[in-house]
């Protein structure tokens, strides 16, 4: 099994190019022995290179290295098994731009009161159910219709529809799975063509927010216990998966997942992860599985 950099640009700031890779491949073949010359996936956006061996940790540094204040994500995978079989995806701040919280707070004139407290959850600085109590607590009395209102400023986050769709078209089963809530993920599972949502359910008294979540309350271990759950219904190894996320609560799934991306993750969350993908859109976790861009779907 090789080695294989992949590198990856924002599709909208193209800064790969032949020379560049070139470079790369000449300067990393002598210690690691490049298979062959590197390989665009999509001009200037997405190419790879194959190598006979060495540790993923040290061609990543090198490359790093090499490509110095180039804005583009740098990752080693495994040349088998890149291929993924089952897709599990957080959604706030990953599938979409929002956190649904901060908006709905934003809304009711205390945004930026939510806001301090969604950092340091998803930074890990602060318990996740006691954090998630604690917003939704503030919300206790408002009229249902505060929902829909956040709902419609949701923004999908480029490459996400095309990520999910090129899986499905490749026999891939999609989920999303986050620590939002169901009247959020429904909507944007349906949105994205994802083949399931699982996620917390916000209690209602009448046609007035509770205040409160029902439990079971989806966090840090139910996101892991999914990925094991649904992999196991498809009689696959974990290894034949792959997770994106980008908060403290995502971390157990990413570790466990084949592929377990940091997608512009907070600071303590890319810290941890072997993967991340801080420049591409979500389309490059369609290159990280090596798939060009003609193979896209959608």
């Amino acid at each position: 099994m090789n080695p294989v950099l992949v590198l990856t640009a924002n599709p909208a700031d193209p800064v790969l190019d032949d020379n560049r890779l070139a470079d790369l491949a000449a300067s990393l073949a002598p210690e690691f022995g490049a298979k062959g010359p590197a390989k665009w996936l999509a001009p200037g956006i997405a190419a790879e290179i194959e190598f006979t061996g060495g540790e993923a940790g040290r061609i990543a540094e090198l490359a790093r290295a090499e490509l110095g204040e180039i804005r583009a994500d740098v990752n080693v995978v495994p040349s088998e098994g890149r291929a993924k079989r089952l897709l599990l995806a957080d959604m706030e701040s990953t599938l979409i731009e929002n956190e649904m919280l901060d908006d709905i707070a934003h809304l009711l004139g205390i945004g930026e009161r939510v806001a301090a407290i969604t950092r340091r959850a998803m930074n890990g600085e602060l318990d996740f159910r006691a954090a998630l109590e604690e917003r939704v607590g503030l919300l206790k009395g408002q009229h249902v219709s505060i929902l829909e209102r956040a709902a419609a400023g949701i923004r999908i986050v480029p490459g996400a529809a095309t990520l999910a769709a090129t899986m499905k078209a490749n026999g891939a089963y999609t989920a999303i799975v986050s620590g939002g809530f169901t009247f959020f993920t429904m909507r944007v599972r349906a949105a994205l063509g994802f083949d399931r949502d699982r996620s917390n359910v916000l209690e209602i008294t009448g046609d007035h927010l509770a205040g409160t979540v029902a439990e079971p309350v989806l966090g840090r271990e139910a996101k892991l216990e999914a990925l094991e759950r649904l992999a196991g219904a498809r009689d696959l190894p974990l290894e034949a998966t792959i997770a994106v996320g980008d908060g403290a609560n995502d971390l157990a799934m990413l570790a466990h997942a084949g592929f377990g991306v940091a997608f512009r993750a907070k600071p303590a969350v890319a810290a941890q992860a072997k993967i991340r993908i801080d420049h591409c859109d979500l389309t490059g976790l369609l290159y990280l599985q090596g798939y060009s861009r003609d193979r896209f779907v959608g």
